[in-house]
């Protein structure tokens, strides 16, 4: 897991090849990201299927519960069978393009 910070938002890649003990490795730290926009790349890891998002459901909810954005960074997946829950895109720079539109948002109090 490799973790970068860029203003207030913090990128974490996946960089062993298991989902799960990533995912894992993230809820047991979540403490020092819950005030962090999160990017979640998983993009580099060529097992990586649909079925696995749902692995990122509960960190999700605690993580808009806390107002801030979760975006999963993912490649080679039917983004259209992707859950309403969750918020992934193909690119690390989407997901920094993202996370600004929900920063404006929640200014504007939406």
């Amino acid at each position: 897991m490799k973790v970068e910070q860029k203003g207030h938002t913090t990128i974490i890649k996946e960089t062993k090849g298991d989902v799960n003990i990533f995912v894992e490795n993230i809820s047991k730290q979540y403490q020092s990201f819950v005030n962090q926009n999160l990017i979640l790349d998983v993009s580099s890891d060529g097992n990586f299927k649909i079925e696995n998002l749902n692995l990122f459901n509960d960190l999700t909810k605690k993580h808009f519960k806390a107002k801030k954005s979760l975006i999963i960074v993912a490649e080679n997946i039917d983004f259209n069978n992707v859950p309403d829950t969750l918020i992934v895109v193909p690119s690390v720079l989407e997901a920094h393009d993202i996370i600004e539109m929900d920063e404006i948002e929640r200014d504007l109090g939406f």
